[in-house]
């Protein structure tokens, strides 16, 4: 397989890992693909892969009874483990917002979506960024499955292995509904695909076309996006966490602690109605994010890093892994439909009033009710404790800031 140009050289393809993985699966000996994608094909054992630059070193590999060019050999178990939590940045490097960096950890423990609100300049975009840093590391499978998205859109880097990190894909508010969701001519993977087993980051939400977001709505909730073409339909995985950010705002500053908001009356309902009551509903948590005092910044405490939020979150997800095992398809809180949501999330008569008081006297929607059980057994999960004690669903509560009636009034 590969590209062969005029002059005889062979360029890369995309696709290798899946056509080496399909050559396997038809018990071919061997494969000889472009030398940029030798690494990538030869992930696959129990197939010979052969990299070759020019058409000349083909011809002389059969003429010489097979000989003269060594098969690519990696130890894929040991580069991918190598490298899992290899990461340049971490939560170490945030200074305060302990209250986010708390609803992130909650996100990650439960694989919930989250939206942060607030001003410019106040570190949202800094925090969803670490946010892989603090995911459960990828399994052999799931390096596997988003490897070969990723090969097919020809989006692996030259000599590429396995994908040993969670995915993070931010794609800018001008992106085409195409480009998000996947399409063309020759059906790609679009973004949601890219993000299977990551984190989709949608910066400025309000800012992205409505009709952008709104063909969102069902891979989030199916986990997969089917691309219908008049000669064939295709599925593309589409299992992601969904991180989003917007100023409260057109100028940005409503409700903040020092500058005074200068919108026109309206505008921030106006601005806030961007974003459809459909698409906040399969969002679970609500953060406002409130600029870092100077006694803050320059504090030289040292934050909490990482590796010990991520150990936290491994701990819950292992719970939840053995809760769900005799339910498919089903590995977090978050993906629990209504019918379980009553079996799982058992709250006791304290527990009750107070969500009943917090939903009158916030005048907190009806769908902010399934939200908050969700999010208050990931609390619980994350406290290694089998009931949802009240504490926990008040804590849940304080998460479902656009919920109130009169938030942006």
């Amino acid at each position: 397989m590969g590209e062969l140009s005029l002059d005889g050289e062979i360029r890369p393809i995309k696709g290798s890992l899946p056509i080496a993985i399909q050559a396997r699966k038809q018990e071919f000996k061997g494969l000889i693909v472009p030398q940029a994608n030798a690494r990538e094909a030869g992930m696959v054992n129990n197939l010979n892969v052969y990299g070759v630059t020019h058409i000349k070193e083909v011809i002389d590999f059969f003429e010489n009874d097979e000989k003269g060019i060594d098969p690519t050999v990696i130890n894929t178990r040991e580069e991918f483990f190598h490298s899992q939590y290899d990461f340049e940045i971490d939560f170490a490097d945030v200074k305060g917002q302990e209250n986010i960096k708390r609803a992130l950890e909650i996100a990650a423990a439960g694989g919930h979506n989250a939206i942060l609100i607030g001003p410019p300049g106040a570190g949202k975009t800094m925090l969803a960024k670490r946010l892989p840093t603090i995911l459960p590391p990828l399994t052999l499978q799931e390096a596997l499955e988003t490897t070969k998205i990723h090969s097919v859109a020809g989006k692996l880097p030259e000599n590429a292995t396995l994908i040993s990190k969670r995915p993070f894909r931010s794609p800018h508010h001008t992106i085409s509904d195409v480009a998000l969701v996947g399409g063309g001519g020759i059906p790609q993977p679009g973004e949601i695909s890219l993000a299977h087993n990551g984190v989709l980051f949608l910066d400025e939400l309000p800012e992205f076309k409505r009709t952008v977001l709104e063909v969102m709505r069902q891979p989030m909730e199916e986990r997969r996006v089917t691309i219908s073409r008049a000669k064939v339909a295709l599925d593309f995985p589409a299992s992601f966490m969904l991180i989003a950010s917007m100023n409260p705002c057109p100028c940005g500053f409503y409700n903040h602690p020092e500058r005074e908001c200068t919108c026109p009356p309206g505008a921030v309902q106006k601005y806030l109605n961007k974003i459809s009551g459909p698409l906040l509903d399969r969002i679970d948590l609500h953060v406002e994010v409130t600029p870092v005092p100077f006694s803050e910044l320059s504090n030289i405490r040292k934050e909490q890093n990482s590796e010990s939020i991520r150990e936290k979150v491994i701990k819950a997800r292992e719970l939840q892994a053995e809760r769900y095992k005799n339910h498919p398809g089903i590995y977090a809180n978050a993906q629990i439909s209504s019918k379980m949501l009553k079996e799982i999330c058992l709250i006791d008569n304290v527990g009750q009033m107070l969500l009943k008081g917090a939903m009158e006297k916030l005048n907190l929607s009806a769908r902010a009710y399934d939200r908050i059980l969700k999010v208050s057994r990931t609390i619980a999960d994350l406290e290694g404790s089998e009931n949802i004690k009240p504490e926990y669903l008040a804590e849940a509560i304080q998460y479902r800031s656009l919920d109130r009636e009169g938030w942006a009034s």
